[in-house]
């Protein structure tokens, strides 16, 4: 049995993370401390707890748990389930853990509606896509979302110790826990997985550094061309550059490069220069174009230099050798571990979660403010007083930090 199933947690109070949920008084630990459990969809992230969750919430019933994974379950398989109904298993109901819900179509997900209306079956689905993209609407408005976020290097390092601790006595070097904690991404499992790799492969009882280095599977890089994780990237990329902040520009360049979306950094890049630029500067218009075909020609990782230096231009200024020096920076900090949430106001989202107490995106639109720029925070958290971006010393550059620092207050 692998370590993350091993030391699962049995109550609310072990979970790590997910605090605006299951903190005392929080909405979804009210329901559960209830017993009356309602059809419910945990959606976010893989790894940060919403397995977990859903196997406390069975057993804090008295029905009977089944368990199906989208990605390999049939139809035959719900009418199994279906069957127990009425038999001395089924007597008091069935509580039903779906994970992946996205991967069953329209009419697998209508297969349960009936026994999902009459209360027969309880339904907790779990998905890592939007579930008002993915989720049949009759499912759907018969069912609570709660949306689970990544979990803080904080709490995740409150797991792997708890996981360093059952695998054995083991002689830790520092550094390794803070290390697992950060490179792993916000993903628990992931997490769990590196403890376990490290203390079998220790020497002389020792776990040291550059093992968890060289063990420790990166997540940073969560990412999927067809999901929400896509999608809030290249929303951040573009506000980010119609916003005049270079240093969020570069960041989320280097999300999508490192991720391999080549295409989708180009076609967004080439978008903002013609939406956001435009006839106040139309020569960067070619001269961002010459940096795509260029960048296409070459392809990754080189394609990185001309992409920084176009993003650098839209954002700021001319092309110059110093966009070089910043991706590079951005790009250490992407490859180190250090990803946060999108800031809120950037996601590409349309929907709040039941548990959400203020709603709304509150992105602020530069060209409804003087001189087309407003501020806001458009880096992640842990990462937004980074700075990537410095203005070169040519007259190009220097004349565009002097309007800045004109536009932005630093005179």
């Amino acid at each position: 049995m692998p370590l993350a199933d091993k030391i699962r947690p049995k109550s609310l109070d072990d979970v790590v993370g997910q605090e605006h949920l299951i903190a005392k008084g929080k909405p979804l630990r009210r329901i559960i401390e209830s017993g009356e459990i309602p059809n419910m969809v945990f959606y976010g992230p893989s790894g940060v707890g919403k397995t977990t969750l859903a196997s406390i919430i069975a057993a804090s019933t008295n029905k009977q748990l089944r368990k199906l994974n989208a990605t390999t379950a049939s139809t035959s398989d719900i009418k199994d389930i279906v069957a127990e109904l009425g038999t001395f298993s089924g007597m008091n109901g069935i509580l039903l853990y779906l994970d992946e819900i996205q991967y069953f179509n329209k009419k697998q997900q209508q297969t349960l509606l009936e026994f999902i209306e009459d209360g027969s079956i309880t339904l907790i689905a779990s998905t890592t896509e939007n579930p008002y993209f993915y989720v049949y609407n009759a499912i759907l408005s018969r069912s609570t979302v709660f949306e689970f976020k990544t979990v803080s290097e904080k709490e995740i390092e409150k797991a792997v110790k708890r996981a360093f601790g059952i695998v054995g006595n083991y002689d830790i070097e520092n550094g390794v826990v803070e290390y697992i904690a950060t490179a792993c991404g916000g993903d628990v499992r992931k997490a769990l997985n590196a403890v376990e790799l490290t203390a079998l492969t220790a020497e002389n009882n020792k776990i040291s550094l550059e093992s968890a280095k060289s063990l420790t599977q990166k997540s940073a890089l969560r990412y999927d061309k067809d999901g929400d994780s896509h999608y809030d990237i290249l929303s951040g990329f573009q506000k980010s550059m119609r916003g005049s902040d270079p240093n969020a520009s570069l960041y989320y360049l280097a999300r999508l490069l490192e991720s391999g979306d080549l295409v989708s950094a180009c076609r967004r890049l080439m978008v903002t220069v013609c939406e956001d630029v435009g006839l106040a500067y139309p020569q960067l218009i070619p001269i961002v174009k010459s940096c795509v075909d260029i960048a296409n020609a070459v392809g990754l990782p080189e394609a990185r230099i001309p992409l920084a230096d176009a993003v650098v231009m839209v954002a700021t200024a001319p092309k110059s050798n110093s966009a070089y020096i910043a991706y590079g920076k951005a790009e250490q900090d992407v490859r180190s571990g250090k990803v946060g949430e999108i800031p809120r106001q950037l996601q590409n989202k349309h929907f709040d979660g039941a548990d959400k107490k203020i709603k709304g995106q509150f992105y602020k639109y530069p060209h409804d403010y003087p001189n087309n720029w407003v501020q806001q925070q458009y880096l992640p958290d842990i990462l937004k007083d980074s700075i990537y971006y410095e203005f070169g010393n040519n007259k190009n550059e220097q004349a565009f930090r002097a309007y800045w620092d004109k536009i932005k207050g630093n005179l």
